[in-house]
């Protein structure tokens, strides 16, 4: 067989070029394209992680990178996305031990989180929550927002209120309670601040008090507060704030915890739900029994759209609901 030593070299060439990997901006313009759009949204939904896996299932004939490969390309400045644009990248840290504070003689304002009943630690029981405030100028006149996060469903109210005073808060509270239903408020676990001391004149529900100086004993609460921080800045004015689009950025968010489902798809109680799902338009529960305990499934026909949830039932270990819900 003769050999052409220029062909050999053209053949060479070709096979050199096509061993280099692929950019994913070249075998996935179109996710790309979507993710600028979804993070220049405000408030915005999706974090990168909860994007992919949408991307992934909505448009699974599509090309589609993992979530380390997108973070990546954002440090490398691949992409127009930046980092400050991420701001919970920038803040988180890497864990370390929690250190004692100080000043432990601080007085605590009711029962010690200590005492809360053993079913609130496993989240399968809907209707636990964490509340805290949230302030922006700290000036007596101005408004602040009292964050309340459900723990099973990871599910966000939050109301604005005239100042953080313990008056004001007590009666916002009180009020939320009467709104809802007391039904739908088992033990409610608070920061230890001075602005919840008159709590315990609240009706409906009984309350909880974390140590002083330990936020994380609230974390969920606290995982949501630091999200509400990416619009209600420190030191701002919250005059002019508008919190709808807040609390429903929140709850419309799908979380990997949930299999990335969101907060309000997952919402545990019917009547709470009739209440949160402020736009459904049809909420239909159905009762099974699976053999599997603990799997959650979710058959998402159309996002946003249409929604087929199953998730434990809450006072059975083998029975499970099926819930669907149809938006206008």
């Amino acid at each position: 067989m003769a050999y052409f030593a220029d062909t050999a070299q053209v053949v060479y060439d070709n096979h050199r070029t096509a061993c280099h990997a692929v950019s994913w901006l070249l075998k996935a313009p179109e996710f790309f394209r979507q993710l600028l759009i979804e993070f220049r949204r405000k408030p915005r939904v999706h974090s990168i992680d909860s994007f992919v896996h949408w991307f992934k299932m909505h448009r699974s004939k599509l090309p589609c990178p993992l979530t380390p490969t997108v973070y990546r390309y954002i440090d490398e400045g691949r992409l127009e996305l930046t980092n400050s644009e991420l701001p919970m990248k920038l803040r988180r840290r890497i864990k370390s031990a929690h250190k004692t504070h100080q000043r432990m003689n601080k007085r605590s304002l009711g029962q010690s989180i200590e005492d809360r009943p053993t079913a609130v630690n496993g989240r399968m029981e809907g209707g636990h929550w964490e509340g805290d405030l949230i302030k922006g100028k700290r000036v007596d006149s101005e408004p602040s927002i009292m964050t309340l996060t459900e723990r099973a469903s990871r599910y966000e109210i939050i109301v604005k209120i005239e100042d953080y005073h313990a008056e004001t808060c007590r009666q916002a509270l009180q009020d939320i309670i009467d709104d809802y239903g007391p039904e739908h408020f088992k033990p409610v676990t608070f920061d230890n601040g001075s602005e919840f001391a008159n709590l315990s004149q609240v009706t409906g529900t009984t309350f909880y008090f974390a140590h002083p100086y330990s936020p994380w004993k609230r974390g969920s609460n606290e995982n949501q507060n630091q999200l509400i921080r990416e619009f209600v800045l420190k030191g701002r004015s919250m005059r002019s704030l508008t919190i709808t689009e807040i609390q429903d950025g929140l709850n419309q968010h799908p979380r990997r915890i949930l299999g990335y489902q969101s907060a309000s798809g997952f919402i545990y109680l019917e009547n709470l739900s009739k209440k949160f799902f402020r736009k459904s338009q049809t909420t239909l529960h159905f009762h099974y029994y699976k053999s599997t305990v603990g799997l959650h499934s979710f058959l998402i026909q159309k996002y946003c759209l249409t929604q087929w949830t199953v998730y434990p039932h809450l006072y059975s270990s083998k029975k499970h609901y099926i819930s669907f819900h149809t938006y206008i």
